[in-house]
């Protein structure tokens, strides 16, 4: 399995006419493979929509994007100018990830966080984090937990859902009481590069032409300074529920 995430960032005032668009023309391109999950960010990268497709492998990938390309419905119909870039990532999941997609109804704001390492820590990380995951979903469950294959690598990219961010900081000051949580960085890698700020994302209540909304008020915030040595970029964003309501799965975790 295999997940692409599509980021498209767009001109200012945008988002809702491209998920108006996006939403008229998803049936067409559901009848070829499911959407895995759809989020607007609301604080941090603005004006940004994500969207991420599950497949099987690259080449059902590739299979699948040429018998979409030939329907008249899809892409959707927007204006050129609308698009300010366009990155596609392919993302490997985590042995203990369950599924993204389906009619799952995990929070109202999803946070997801990506923290960039050292070459050749993932495995560790992954090992890590297997052991220390079921310990922090007794508090809230893991939407989900993947890394990059393609694109920008050794990228680590966790993502929570929450109710609100008044819960988010509930479960987060809770779990971190926890003696397993969390998951211990690799210290074997060199120094933090960089540090990256947060970013809430919130999600639309539904993919709909007219009743896509946030519905959560922005704040800013900004995220843990990354202090751990095989870590070399941490960054926080929280989004909001999936489009359709679907997801799949410092003490800076």
């Amino acid at each position: 399995m295999i997940y692409e995430v599509r980021t498209y960032n767009l001109q200012p005032g945008s988002v809702p006419a491209f998920e108006e668009s996006f939403a008229n023309a998803l049936p067409h391109r559901e009848k070829y493979s499911k959407l895995g999950a759809f989020w607007h960010t609301d604080i941090g990268p603005l004006n940004q929509v994500i969207h991420v497709w599950p497949y099987e492998d690259l080449d059902e990938r590739t299979k699948i994007r040429a018998e979409a390309a030939k329907d008249p419905n899809w892409p959707p119909k927007n204006d050129p100018a609308m698009y300010i870039t366009m990155d596609s990532e392919i993302f490997l999941p985590a042995p203990f990830m369950r599924p993204l997609g389906g009619d799952q109804a995990l929070g109202n704001i999803y946070e997801m966080r990506t923290y960039t390492y050292k070459v050749g820590a993932m495995a560790e990380v992954i090992k890590r984090w297997s052991e220390a995951v079921p310990h922090r979903e007794e508090f809230s469950p893991l939407a989900a937990a993947w890394y990059t294959e393609l694109g920008g690598l050794n990228k680590w990219v966790h993502i929570w859902p929450y109710k609100d961010l008044a819960e988010r900081d509930r479960i987060r000051a809770k779990s971190m009481q926890s003696p397993h949580w969390p998951a211990p960085h690799p210290r074997v890698f060199g120094r933090p590069r960089d540090q990256d700020y947060g970013a809430v994302v919130v999600l639309a209540d539904a993919l709909t032409a007219t009743s896509i909304r946030p519905n959560i008020s922005t704040r800013s915030w900004r995220g843990a300074r990354c202090t751990v040595p095989a870590c070399r970029a941490m960054s926080s964003r929280i989004k909001v529920r999936d489009v359709r309501r679907r997801t799949g799965n410092s003490r800076g975790a």
